[in-house]
C-alpha cells in the first residue's frame, strides 16, 4: 500500500461541516458565490516532465464535473493536489473556499477521496480499516457511520473479511465507503468504476447523484466516455497539462455538441489515435 494512506489522514483533523454547509473552526465559509473547487494557474512537474501547466478549473456546488484525458495528461496529479496529497509548484487551489495549502486539514474534512489505489490496509478487515479512519478523523458514532457507508456500497456481508483477500472491485467498494465516512460535501473520484461489476457501478452512480442532489459537488476522473457524459453536468478534457476543452452538458446552457463530436474533440486535444 502506498504512503498516500498515511498522508491523507492526520490525528484529530476531522469533523463534519456544519449543518448549513459551512466549514468549521474558523475556516472560510461556503456560500453560493464560493465555488466548491477553484484552481488557478496550477503547475506541477516531476523532474523535467511538466504534468500540469497553468491549469485553470472551477466546479460549482450541485454539479458533477467529468474530467477526461489520456494517460499522462495530469488527471491523477490534479486529484492528488485537490486532496492535499501533493502540492503544486505554482498556482492556487481552493476547496470549499479554503486554501488547500494553508488549510490542508480542513480541506480533508470537506473532501471524500477515491483514488485508483484503494488506499486501504490489506492486512486489516474492512471494518478495521473503517474504524481506523474514523479514529484518525476524530469522528463520533463510528459504528453508525460504518454501517451507513457500507450499506450504500453493498458491502455489509464482507465487512469482516481481510481486505487483502477481496477482489479489486470489492476493495474499491470499501474505498468508496471510506470516502463517505465523514459525510463530505466534495467527492474526488479517480476512475471509480475501475474493477466494479455492473451492480457496483450502479451503486457508485447513486452515490454521485445523491451527493449532487444534496448540494455537494463531485469531480469525476474517468476513461469511460459514456460514464462521463451520463453523470457529468460539465465536461473538461485535459491536454498538455491544461484544460483543452470545457463545456456544459446540462441545463439552459447545455451542450449542443453531439457525443460523436465530443469524442472527436477528445481525440483532437488528447493526441490519442482512434
Amino acid at each position: 500500500m502506498k504512503n498516500d494512506v498515511n498522508a491523507y489522514v492526520q490525528p484529530g483533523t476531522g469533523r463534519d461541516l456544519t449543518s448549513d454547509g459551512r466549514a468549521p473552526e474558523g475556516s472560510a465559509p461556503q456560500g453560493p458565490a464560493i465555488p466548491a473547487i477553484e484552481v488557478r494557474g496550477v503547475t506541477k512537474s516531476y523532474g523535467r516532465v511538466r504534468v500540469l501547466d497553468g491549469l485553470d478549473l472551477t466546479l460549482q456546488w450541485g454539479q458533477v464535473l467529468s474530467v477526461l484525458g489520456p494517460n499522462g495528461s495530469g488527471k491523477t496529479t490534479l486529484l492528488k493536489i485537490l486532496a492535499t496529497l501533493t502540492r503544486p509548484d505554482a498556482g492556487s487551489v481552493r476547496v470549499a473556499g479554503m486554501d488547500a495549502d494553508r488549510a490542508a486539514g480542513h480541506v480533508r474534512r470537506a473532501t471524500g477521496v477515491v483514488m485508483h489505489d484503494p488506499m486501504l490496509y490489506a492486512d486489516l478487515t474492512g471494518r478495521e480499516n473503517l474504524r481506523f479512519f474514523c479514529r484518525m478523523f476524530g469522528l463520533d458514532q463510528p459504528e453508525e457511520r460504518i454501517a451507513e457507508s457500507v450499506r450504500r456500497v453493498g458491502m455489509t456481508s464482507r465487512l469482516d473479511q481481510r481486505v487483502g483477500t477481496l477482489s479489486h472491485g470489492m476493495q474499491k467498494r470499501i474505498s468508496i465507503a471510506r470516502a463517505l465516512l465523514h459525510r463530505p460535501r466534495v467527492l474526488l473520484m479517480d476512475e471509480p468504476e475501475s474493477g466494479l461489476d455492473q451492480g457496483a457501478i450502479e451503486l457508485m452512480r447513486e452515490v454521485v447523484t445523491a451527493t449532487k442532489a444534496g448540494g455537494g459537488a463531485v469531480l469525476l476522473v474517468t476513461h469511460n466516455f459514456d460514464q462521463a457524459l451520463g453523470l457529468g453536468d460539465r465536461l473538461a478534457i485535459l491536454g498538455r497539462g491544461k484544460v483543452a476543452h470545457e463545456e456544459s452538458l446540462t441545463g439552459a446552457g447545455g451542450s449542443t455538441t453531439s457525443p460523436e463530436e465530443l469524442r472527436a474533440l477528445y481525440f483532437k486535444h488528447s493526441g490519442e489515435s482512434r
